[in-house]
């Protein structure tokens, strides 16, 4: 029996006249993501992707694990092709394909959708035939069109008829690639994979700056970093990381400017770092897993101190939510347990025991002007390493 996935539009439904480039960067992310599993065909028609196997040995469900992870699908199955667009095709594919769901259940209803008007059964009449036949076949059902334990699923399109059950939900959002470029500022901690998933979600294409201070931070660190974003990946497609040499940066700025202020000049220095990277990656903003209040670089004058730092839009999806909520997410994205290994990033390094919660911008700026940072900045952005992340590497 030939099986297939059908993966349902999300909100690109409603992007009129642009929609069509939607489901065609939609269509290539799918084929990105479902690479390796096979050889498929992969069509759009109706606000349905169809993935059609092509050869006897793909892995569908590997395909079809994969493909949940796509953003820009609200829904999608697994759906056995009917060999013929007749009832009588549909009345013998069904008990079949849905054998082991139909046995493991008390209720069902049927749904049907006809979207091939020359169908000569309507929707009524196909729901009605079909669940006659389901209840010969398997006597113990009773239906239920109310709170069924199962619906079985038969839509009439025009490249055929297919059977399922309950769709799983997709990822939602939209594309990525429909929004966008930035790049975000990714640590080894639980909020900044979670940032970088949420604006994936919303179209993004990513590229990751990471700042490393060996020997206060561990190669065990960055390789951290990497596996989050692998992880991360899976959702947002393949991007290029930058770790830039920030030990000389953080080390004058302990020697250099007031305790009280090193996090808030360091998150500056950061900026600075990350919009010259941006820009020569063609990214249009920056990302950030800073949570309104949670530490005393992230109060409201915390982060106007940060942002003067930098002419460039800043991202901070996670601005408005407490540090479950981000935990929650994490682990939806499989980002928790790589993000509380033991291994220190640059930002918990030479912590001041009493940092400046409302600092005063003039200050701020006088303090690391004072300083002169200009030529370690210039040091620490001709010695980047840049790292290829993907999916397929952990």
């Amino acid at each position: 029996m030939k099986e297939i996935i059908l993966l349902k539009d999300g909100e690109i439904v409603l992007k009129g006249l642009n929609r069509r480039s939607f489901e065609d960067v939609l269509k290539k992310n799918i084929k990105f993501a479902i690479k390796g599993t096979g050889r498929y065909e992969v069509t759009s028609a109706q606000s349905t992707i169809y993935v059609r196997p092509m050869s006897g040995d793909c892995d569908l469900d590997e395909a079809f694990e994969r493909a949940k992870r796509v953003f820009g699908v609200v829904a999608l199955c697994k759906a056995a092709v009917c060999e013929e667009k007749t009832m009588d095709s549909v009345l013998a594919t069904a008990p079949v394909y849905l054998e082991k769901q139909l046995k493991a259940v008390k209720t069902f209803k049927v749904e049907a959708k006809r979207s091939d008007k020359q169908f000569p059964l309507k929707s009524p009449e196909i729901c009605r035939e079909l669940g006659g036949k389901i209840l010969e076949a398997f006597p113990h059902l009773k239906v239920d069109v109310r709170n069924p334990d199962l619906i079985v699923y038969v839509e009439i399109r025009d490249f055929g008829a297919y059977i399922h059950s309950n769709p799983e939900k997709g990822a939602g959002g939209i594309p990525v690639g429909t929004g966008g470029r930035a790049a975000i500022l990714i640590s080894g901690g639980i909020d900044s994979p979670v940032a970088a998933y949420m604006m994936a979600k919303r179209g993004i294409r990513l590229t990751a700056i990471h700042f490393a201070s060996p020997p206060y931070t561990s190669r065990r660190a960055e390789e951290k970093v990497v596996k989050l974003l692998q992880k991360v990946s899976k959702y947002s497609g393949s991007m290029t990381m930058y770790t830039v040499p920030f030990t000389k940066l953080q080390e004058k700025i302990k020697n250099d400017c007031p305790e009280e202020l090193f996090t808030i000049i360091m998150r500056r220095l950061m900026m600075q770092i990350s919009e010259k990277i941006a820009n020569d990656n063609d990214c249009q903003a920056l990302i950030t897993g800073e949570s309104l209040g949670q530490v005393a670089s992230q109060t409201i004058g915390a982060l106007g101190c940060t942002d003067d730092a930098t002419n460039m839009l800043v991202f901070r999806p996670l601005i408005g939510m407490d540090k479950q909520e981000i935990i929650d997410i994490s682990y939806k994205i499989d980002t928790y347990e790589t993000s509380i290994e033991p291994y220190e990033d640059c930002c918990t390094v030479f912590t001041p025991k009493h940092p400046r919660t409302r600092p005063v911008l003039k200050y701020v700026k006088e303090a690391q002007e004072n300083a002169g940072f200009d030529e370690l900045v210039t040091e620490a952005l001709s010695d980047l390493k840049v790292t290829k992340i993907s999916a397929n590497d952990d």
